[in-house]
Order: structure tokens, then sequence, then C-alpha cells
């Protein structure tokens, strides 16, 4: 099985519709699928349900979704950075289901691992735990979290090899190896591209079984918030 797409858009083909459900990993603007996000634009799709830790800036990454309205509800823990969010929430035109950071990251996990729901204590006595199950266990009151799915992961590695076994660099591994396993298709878009073999077995993050697509990109990486000072 021919899992090499010659770009973004063709990798998506097929896979976007109106109402779709995406999980898009990175952290910040590092480790973000940049390449797929401008495809999954281009492509049309409306009212999309997007998980993903944060929303982008105004002009990249999820924020040109955000931009063009594609974007229905956010499923996120951080959108701080990101003044075209702001504006369509506070004006009633974007959902927003926020999370604890932790907490987003494991109902992914669970959701890639087939597990429906899970209790946790992380948001017990706030605005997160209303109308959420409660159970005790040992004396200590927990909330119960539901494992997510999408319907496309779109995912940034460093290295893959043909059979979509994938190595990511430092903070781009936050999210994106779960969300490789919760998505009913999952697109990959990475830097490098071997043979089948040439990744060291011990190195390797992300098993092929769970990858559909392969793209290669070229990417922009651009820093989130500089900061400097005087020499």
């Amino acid at each position: 099985m021919n899992k090499i797409y010659p770009d973004a858009v063709s990798a998506l083909e097929g896979l976007a519709f109106d109402g779709m459900t995406v999980m898009a990993g990175g952290f910040g603007l590092c480790g973000i699928p940049e390449n797929l996000i401008v495809a999954l634009r281009d492509s049309g799709a409306k009212n999309i349900t997007a998980i993903s830790n944060n929303a982008g800036v105004d002009d990249f990454g999820l924020g040109l979704l955000l931009q063009t309205r594609q974007i229905k509800k956010m499923v996120s823990s951080y959108v701080g950075e990101n003044a075209t969010f702001e504006k369509q929430y506070l004006n009633g035109e974007l959902e927003l289901e926020f999370n604890p950071q932790g907490t987003l990251a494991e109902r992914i996990r669970a959701g890639g691992a087939g597990i429906p729901g899970f209790y946790t204590k992380t948001g017990v006595g706030t605005l997160i735990a209303e109308g959420k199950e409660h159970k005790d266990f040992n004396g200590e009151t927990y909330i119960m979290e539901t494992g997510l799915v999408a319907d496309v992961s779109l995912v940034k590695a460093w290295k893959a090899d043909k059979e979509g076994n994938l190595i990511y660099r430092k903070t781009a591994r936050n999210f994106n190896p779960m969300m490789a396993t919760a998505g009913k298709t999952t697109v990959v878009e990475v830097e490098e591209l071997v043979e089948t073999g040439e990744l060291d077995p011990d190195q390797i993050h992300t098993p092929g079984i769970f990858v559909d697509r392969i793209v290669v990109g070229t990417f922009e990486k651009r820093i989130e918030k500089r900061t400097t000072r005087e020499a």
C-alpha cells in the first residue's frame, strides 16, 4: 500500500467535508501541520470542529481557518495568542470547549486507545466539572471525562519511512503522537522521508500502522512570541 502523496492537497483529497472533526497536532506554533492546515482551508470544508491544544495565531496555523470562518467549534486548552478567536468567541460566533491541558492530552490518548471515558481529579469544584459525572475513589472526588476521536488527524513529524513509522523532534512530540492514534484517518507531513528499514526501531515514536497518508513538506516554523533582551 502506497502511503506517499505528492502534496498536501492530494493528501487530503476525499477526506474533507462539512461538519468534520479534525485533530491538529503541535504546541503553540511548534510542530504544527502547517501545510495540511492550508490545504484544509483551501478545501472549503465548513462547520469544522477542531481539536487542538491552541488555535494558532491570527494569520498562521489554525488561525487561517478562523479567518475564513470554517471552524464552528474549538476543543482546546489555550487560545490566548489569537485575537480573531477572541473576537469570534466573545461575539458568540464560535463554540469553545475548554480543557485543562493534561486532560485534553489524556482525552485524545484515551480515544486512540479505544477508552470511552476515564476519571480525573483535575477540574473538580470548578466550571470544568459542571454537568459531568462525579464519583468518589478512596475518599477523593473525581469527574468523568470522555475520550476524543476525529474524522481526520493532521500530524507533523520530523522523519518518516515509507511505511509511516514516525519520529518527532522535541516539543513537536506534544499532542502529535496521541493524535496520530485517534484519527479515523491520519495524514502526516514530514520534513524527511527515508526508505523502510532506515529508522532505528528503538527511536520510532508512532508505528506506521496508525498512519494512512504521508506528504513531505517545506516549513516556515514561525516563532509564536519572540522575546529579546538588550545586549
